[in-house]
């Protein structure tokens, strides 16, 4: 039996808040927006689902939060697709995948984003396949730029 889109939204919703790692968090028909917990400026994930696929994405206005994450990603030569699917890996999805691709750019809303297309394990149910590369995602931004004030540089 096919699980509704309301439905996958209010799983991501449940899961997310008892991850415990983001602020506020809103859902409406498709897609579920969390806030960023501790970024030097105001950030969020986001998931969309659009049919039967999803796109999972890290939002800002801040150019200069944007900015330092790049210099990070340049200063120490990491690919973000491969840190993403490092997170992916230690919540449980397939090593060595190479299904993380992203996409980097300045939306029509002036927002400068990070986005993936979410890419379900065989057999994992969609809302199961959100939830994990939402933590991923939140996992791996965490750790860049000035996604986490309180760290120290």
């Amino acid at each position: 039996m096919p699980v509704s889109t309301d439905q996958i939204i209010s799983t991501i919703s449940e899961r997310a808040k008892a991850a415990n790692v983001f602020g506020t968090i809103n859902a409406s028909d498709n897609h579920v927006e969390l806030q960023a917990w501790g970024a030097a400026e105001p950030a969020f994930y986001r998931v969309y689902l659009e049919n039967d696929s999803a796109i999972v994405e890290l939002a800002t206005k801040d150019r200069w939060l944007s900015e330092s994450i790049e210099a990070e990603l340049v200063e120490s030569g990491d690919k973000l697709d491969e840190l993403i699917e490092d997170e992916l890996i230690d919540l449980g999805y397939a090593e060595d995948s190479g299904a993380v691709k992203f996409e980097h750019y300045r939306s029509d809303d002036m927002e400068f984003v990070f986005r993936s297309k979410v890419i379900p394990l065989a057999g994992q149910d969609l809302d199961d396949a959100c939830v994990q590369w939402l933590l991923a995602y939140e996992q791996c931004f965490r750790q860049l730029g000035d996604m986490d004030e309180s760290e120290e540089d």
